[in-house]
């Protein structure tokens, strides 16, 4: 059994009694000081973990007033905090062991679009591309990129002064703010926007905070001119962080914002931003130029810059290698063909934008006459060109650049700390040369990409943080680097901005750093916002690199064996890919319902983690401990278990409880295995967690009733008449809302294997399969069965069936055994095990034969690929309907074009099996019926997750964020792959929408030629 978790950190008392005044005074959001709040606040997308004392979440600007009064009382002088937006800094630029000021659960909003003016008034807690979406029927955008910008708030992006591709056409963030509302921490509400003259010495002349701030930035910019002028580097990456530099606008006005924009929230706080957009382009185009080498494809971008692109990037093969085995690769692997030598070793994308496609190809084509002219001059290989949403798909592969780099295989995994260096453009090749071999002669592997038409290119080298001596290798290259930076004339924070690594500031700044302490001073008098980076007090430390506390530090007192037992949680980078806002995708449905990051998989794996250490820190082996709880041994006896869960019930303190509430919310969807980056898999470490969690706690009874269903559903099925008259009954409905269960569907009532055998379908044997002679197997298929369509959709097992047989197949059914899902769910993994070993031994016999095996249901199904091989070995392989089909698309009845139909797939099976689900509209084509492929998040049903009483709300929320749009616009042309997600519509809609399958028997039976099926083997 496993030990209470008692002994958590406190926060300290000044930051407790701030909380106390923050309350008093009315403040309207969440004030947490919870250790699950925090230690999930400690994390950005850095290598640096900075437990903060608390956390609050304001809801509006008068929040943020709140928040500036109370620290300018005496008494909270010494408690200090910092903004957040999407924290995915990389340089843990919000990371603070104070009070983190979180925007972006409410101040979330957009509050004016001006379309005529062109501008839009927003609040910081936005995400970037939830404004795009706004703006998007309206012709419009917000031009600055940023790989994370799914995630990443405009109130971010303006501290950071963030930017990525297209920066050399679009600018920076600072060039499209136009005003900010920013709170200062007298509590003075102030609107920044440039000023004249006149403006400025009106405001000059005030005698409160506002005033102050105005007379020193002035004065610095009069006095320091030619300074700022010489110190400057004249790079479009510029130097963020009170940028002197920009103090007076190309009008002569007087800027504000030019400060605050980058300063990474040491001045003030954002409460709202005016901001430009612009016209969308109406279209693209988006060269892809292979080469033989990345230097080749670095000093080739000179040439190809002059050409009038928008944007010139670059990927090495490391980064393509690993997009390869991304679920991005899909959509894009035809633009990216292999050569005779093989795959190339770097590649340029250069795009070109306009209104029409006359527009655009007066661009693109005198390029490509140079391509095909110089044929492989400069050490190119060949190009493809990608219009439109083909573009933007390559594009979306080199946004996933860092997170594909964080899933490289081992212990050494890249990591954020050189890798947002910019340089003069014509110096990049040979700066890279220089850096590379920095971290060869280290023998450190590392990936690149990057923006190469602004000299910025991101470079992550591979370390074990959680290696002895990893410090070290941090600190040597960051100081090399930052040599070679001012060697050729650059930056080390091109893009990512300073945050930890703002020790180096005095030195880049040389004789203005004390400008830069005495506009922070005006500012933040007492150091209190975000202190240690960019400027500090005389007397006062910035931030070092190595002084930091960093997660590998942390990560390293969890014993090796125990980290390799548990690695689906413990490779989390933190690059925040789950905050990813939009509804329509698959994504971590609970941070959507929710909007708490702790129901995240970044929030769930940094509890996980440190879950793990906690126990560690107490001698406990986890390992050990699920071994003895699967043998049968190691849970608490009953009396044990029920005294643990009353204390716990009145109150009793243990981290795993906090645990257990993240744990709670994941609807086991698997669309974090599928699309994070690093592959982190929740439902694997969530399901391990709940088997320890449950050698010390009762278990309540629902999870009881889900993990026998697969067991009860055939007992239930020889009596099906009886089993749905109690469960429609309102007694039967009383029972299980007591178990904690509602809306339980009914059974079907068919006996299917006897409805198959009357249908020409026999029962498969090994036996049986191996009268099949070899050359007609690959007609023949073994339907899996499970045990929802079988019980509760059996017309549809039957459909199947004859549906393969219209298409001149022949099914067999396999014996009924139960998948062991639910049981994996909820944590019973000893027989999960048990039972996947089983039907592991019975497939196998059944696959010797050569004879294919498909599973109807994509949850069910691809648990054979997901869960079972981390429990047993040598799993055959059960196919997807459509998978086994397009591998015989010849074999199929090719009909006359028909009316078309449009699919929502399994979350599972869209995430998890991403061709998959091109391989249906390759079937549906065969068989003259488009297929349209919708996009959306979850259903909300997910298994039995929508049963379970206490999540009808988040059930609900998910499935009007959605999917409830596309079942009203697409009525019965709507197709749907999940059992699951099938009875959701029933449940909300009352609609029984069909399976694929079955939409193709349909057009089968209306079919002028029905193809006759081949005749039964059976073995004498």
């Amino acid at each position: 059994m496993i030990p209470r978790l008692a002994a958590l950190p406190a926060p300290a008392a000044p930051a407790l009694a701030f909380l106390d005044e923050l309350r008093l005074r009315g403040f309207a959001g969440e004030i947490s000081a919870r250790f699950d709040d925090r230690t999930v606040m400690a994390t950005d997308n850095s290598i640096y973990q900075r437990q903060p004392q608390a956390v609050v979440f304001p809801r509006d600007a008068e929040d943020l007033v709140r928040i500036a009064k109370v620290s300018a009382d005496p008494r909270f002088a010494g408690v200090h905090f910092a903004p957040r937006g999407g924290g995915t800094g990389t340089n843990g630029q919000s990371l603070t062991d104070g009070i983190v000021v979180d925007v972006s659960r409410h101040m979330n909003r957009i509050l004016e679009i001006n379309q005529e003016e062109g501008w839009v008034r927003v609040e910081p807690g936005l995400v970037k591309d939830a404004l795009n979406a706004a703006l998007k029927p309206l012709g419009l955008f917000f031009a600055p990129e940023c790989s994370t910008s799914n995630r990443a708030t405009l109130g971010g992006m303006i501290s950071t002064d963030a930017c990525g591709q297209g920066s050399c056409l679009y600018g920076k963030t600072r060039d499209h703010v136009l005003a900010l509302k920013v709170v200062l921490l007298d509590g003075t509400v102030w609107d920044s926007a440039p000023l004249d003259e006149a403006a400025l010495t009106t405001v000059a002349r005030r005698q409160d905070m506002v005033g102050a701030i105005h007379r020193v930035a002035d004065g610095i910019a009069r006095e320091q001119a030619q300074l700022i002028a010489d110190r400057f580097p004249p790079l479009n990456r510029c130097l963020t962080g009170y940028d002197l530099a920009h103090l007076r606008d190309d009008q002569g006005r007087f800027n504000l914002n030019a400060v605050l924009c980058g300063s990474e929230g040491t001045l003030a706080m954002i409460a709202e931003a005016k901001i430009r957009v612009l016209p969308i382009p109406k279209r693209s185009a988006l060269i892809n130029l292979r080469y033989d080498s990345f230097d080749a494809a670095l000093r080739d971008a000179r040439t190809l810059m002059a050409l009038g692109a928008a944007s010139v990037e670059t990927v090495d093969s490391k980064v393509l290698g690993l997009a390869r085995d991304d679920i991005v690769w899909e959509g894009i692997k035809e633009f990216f063909p292999d050569d005779p030598e093989g795959a190339a070793a770097g590649i340029n994308l250069i795009e070109f934008v306009g209104d029409t496609e006359a527009e655009v190809r007066a661009r693109l084509d005198p390029v490509e006459d140079l391509l095909k002219a110089e044929g492989r001059a400069a050490g190119r290989r060949g190009y493809t060109v990608a219009w439109d949403a083909a573009g933007e798909r390559i594009q979306g592969m080199r946004k996933r650049g860092v997170g594909l780099l964080g899933n490289m295989q081992g212990e050494k995994r890249p990591i954020p700390f050189v890798e947002d260096t910019a340089v003069p453009p014509e110096n990049l090749a040979d700066y890279i040369a220089e850096f590379r071999a920095a971290l060869d002669r280290r023998g450190l592997e590392y990936g690149m990409f990057g923006h190469v038409d602004a000299g910025v290119l991101h470079v992550r080298p591979a370390i074990d943080m959680k290696a002895e001596g990893a410090e070290r290798m941090i600190r040597e290259v960051s100081d090399e680097v930052f040599a070679l930076t001012r060697k050729y004339g650059g930056l080390l924070w091109g893009e990512h901005g300073k945050g930890v690594r703002s020790e180096y500031v005095p030195e880049v700044f040389g004789p203005l750093y004390p400008s830069l302490q005495a506009l922070k001073a005006a500012f933040d008098p007492r150091n209190q916002l975000n202190p240690g980076k960019i400027a500090a007090p005389d007397g006062e430390a910035l931030l070092a690199i190595d002084k930091v506390p960093m997660r590998g530090q942390l990560d390293r007192t969890i014993p090796q064996p125990v980290r390799a037992a548990y690695d689906e949680a413990l490779h989390c980078n933190g690059n925040g890919a789950c905050f990813n806002w939009d509804p329509l995708d698959a994504m971590c449905p609970s941070f959507k319902a929710m909007g708490d990051r702790r129901h995240s998989p970044k929030g769930r794996a940094s509890l996980f983690r440190e879950w793990l250490r906690q126990l560690s820190d107490a001698g406990v082996d986890p390992a050990a401990e699920a071994e003895r709880l699967r043998a049968g041994t190691g849970a608490g006896g009953f009396w044990s278990r029920l005294r643990n869960t009353l204390a716990r019930n009145k109150g009793e303190v243990d981290f795993s409880n906090e645990v257990k509430d993240a744990m709670d919310g994941c609807l086991a969807c698997k669309s974090c295995s599928g699309q994070c980056p690093i592959k982190v898999d929740v439902p694997s470490f969530r399901a391990k967690f709940l088997e320890l969690y449950y050698g010390r706690y009762l278990r309540p009874p629902k999870d009881h009733a889900v993990g026998s269903l697969e067991w009860m559903l055939p007992l239930g099925a020889r009596m099906p008449g009886l089993a749905n008259a109690l469960l429609g009954s309102a007694v039967g409905r009383w029972m299980t809302a007591k178990v904690g269960l509602v809306d339980a569907p009914l059974l079907s009532g068919i006996d299917l294997p006897r409805e198959a055998a009357a249908r020409g379908v026999a029962l498969a044997t090994r036996e049986a399969l191996a009268g099949v002679p070899e050359g007609e197997r690959e007609r023949h298929v073994v339907i899996v069965q499970d045990a929802f369509t079988t019980h509760f959709e059996t017309g549809l097992v039957l459909d199947f069936a004859e549906a393969l047989q219209r298409m001149g197949f022949t099914p067999w059914l396999a014996p009924f055994r139960p998948n062991g899902k639910p049981l994996h769910v909820h944590g019973f993994l000893g027989a999960f095990r048990r039972q996947a070993q089983a039907n592991t031994d019975m497939l196998r016999e059944l696959a010797q034969s050569g004879v294919a095996l498909i599973g109807i249901d994509p949850s069910m199904t691809l648990t054979y690929r997901g869960e079972y091989p981390g429990m047993v070995r040598n799993v055959p392989r059960v196919l997807l309907p459509q998978e086994f089909l397009a591998k015989r698309l010849a074999l199929l009845p090719q009909l006359p074009a028909g009316e078309g139909f449009a699919l929502l797939p399994h979350c599972t099976e869209r995430t998890n099996a991403a061709g998959s689900v091109k391989e249906w509209q390759a079937v549906f084509a065969r068989l003259g019926a488009p297929l349209k492929v919708l996009a959306s998040g979850c259903c909300g049903m997910s298994g039995t997750y929508g049963h379970e009483a206490e999540h009808q709300e988040v059930s609900r929320r998910l499935y009007e964020l959605g999917w409830q749009q596309h079942v009203a616009a697409e009525g019965e042309r709507l197709l749907v792959t999940g059992y699951s997600c099938r009875s959701q519509v029933k449940r909300f809609e009352g609609v029984s929408l069909k399976h694929p399958i079955q939409a193709l028997l349909l057009r089968l039976r209306e079919a002028p030629t029905v193809v006759e099926p081949a005749p039964q083997q059976v073995a004498a």
